[in-house]
């Protein structure tokens, strides 16, 4: 039941921001974006989450694996 309600709060909150981000978006007028922009701009967007994502699963993997506990320890006497 709580990752039901997980699931449910962060999808409306996905929602929330793509209606407030696409009413300020229209709101501002006159903006117009060529084609090769709106895809530059959807590239750049997917690739900044993708990057953020995989840097997440590394920092994950890394302290699951113990990869870390080496470097925090200190020298040794």
């Amino acid at each position: 039941m709580k990752t039901f309600l997980l699931i449910v709060t962060l999808g409306g909150l996905l929602v929330l921001t793509l209606v407030g981000s696409s009413f300020v978006w229209w709101s501002m007028g006159g903006i117009d974006i060529s084609l090769h922009g709106m895809i530059a701009l959807t590239l750049g967007c997917l690739f900044s989450l993708l990057l953020g994502g995989g840097l997440m699963f590394l920092v994950f993997y890394s302290s699951r694996r113990g990869h870390d506990d080496e470097h925090h320890r200190g020298p040794e006497m």
